[in-house]
């Protein structure tokens, strides 16, 4: 059956021998047994701008939440008693404070009367009408 060619006409190649060949399927008992490998997590780029944005969400929440809280309440503070003052040519915050404070007072007196107003500073303008406390 496996014969030599005859002849150099014969139209078909003898057969050769077929050889066989043992392919390792790659895993043994002692692999399966092993705990398997872990690798560390590799993040995307769009991974790592979801996680940079839900960081700072939450960052936000807990800043809302602990942050500083606003001093203004719904509850009415004490009343003063207060008078009127128009600022005059040469006033000066300092020189309203004076007359009212008690000696010895008058930065306090300053202090109050710009909160009292709201005043962003001690500057004052000719005409300005101001509330001073009554002592």
């Amino acid at each position: 059956m496996d014969a030599p060619f005859d002849s150099p006409t014969d139209s078909f190649p003898r057969r050769s021998q077929m050889s066989t060949i043992a392919m390792n399927p790659g895993f043994t008992r002692e692999r399966a047994s092993r705990a398997p490998r872990t690798t560390p997590v590799r993040l995307t780029r769009r991974g790592q701008v979801v996680a940079v944005v839900l960081f700072l969400g939450l960052l936000l929440a807990v800043l809302t939440v602990y942050g500083s809280h606003s001093a203004a309440t719904g509850e009415a503070g004490a009343p003063v008693a207060t008078r009127t003052v128009e600022v005059g040519q040469g006033d000066t915050l300092w020189a309203i404070a004076s007359e009212t404070a008690e000696p010895g007072h008058v930065r306090e007196m300053v202090h109050q009367i710009q909160e009292l107003n709201a005043l962003p500073s001690a500057a004052l303008r000719v005409g300005q009408e101001i509330a001073v406390p009554v002592r």
